[in-house]
């Protein structure tokens, strides 16, 4: 890699702790198929992921409210990167549970710095697109209220109508 190739890294590497919720997990140990299950798990939540150097995200945080995290980019690491901030933390956490070789070391949502707990909390909330569908059901729930309601006495009347025609057909 070269000095223009190591710059544009730094500058990627930068940008993406900027913009996104990042992960950062150590991989060392993961064969190659696990690391493309991984990877193929963090695509269907719609995030990313990326084998970085540890001294160029060093650089690249430094000086950024993610520098605290400098410590965790020892020995073989990878970072797991979303817009949705739960996605990629969702992704790694299910991915961990089920193997063993895969660590989460801690990771960042804008400003603050997340320990492996942190990331593992972050996983636990519900996604965005769960939180839109909860306030859709929660906006819709009144309307569907009142459309049984004024159902409610149409269908009252066809009981009381259907009960007295029986009546007096017997």
């Amino acid at each position: 890699m070269d000095r223009t190739q190591k710059a544009e890294m730094v500058e990627w590497i930068g940008g993406v702790f900027d913009a996104n919720a990042v992960v950062v997990i150590a991989n060392g140990g993961l064969s190659v198929s696990e690391f493309e299950s991984l990877r193929g798990e963090l695509r269907n939540a719609g995030a990313s992921m990326r084998v970085v150097k540890n001294r160029l995200a060093k650089i690249a945080i430094a000086g950024k409210p993610s520098e605290k995290l400098s410590e965790l980019f020892q020995g073989p690491t990878a970072i797991a990167f979303s817009e949705d901030p739960v996605a990629a933390a969702k992704a790694v956490k299910k991915f961990a549970k089920d193997n063993e070789k895969l660590k989460i070391l801690g990771g960042a949502m804008g400003e603050e710095i997340l320990d492996e707990k942190g990331v593992e909390a972050l996983a636990a909330m519900p996604s965005r697109e769960e939180l839109l569908a909860s306030i859709v059901q929660t906006i819709m729930s009144p309307a569907m209220n009142i459309a049984s309601a004024i159902g409610a006495p149409a269908a009252n009347i066809a009981g009381i109508l259907e009960t007295l025609e029986t009546r007096e057909a017997a």
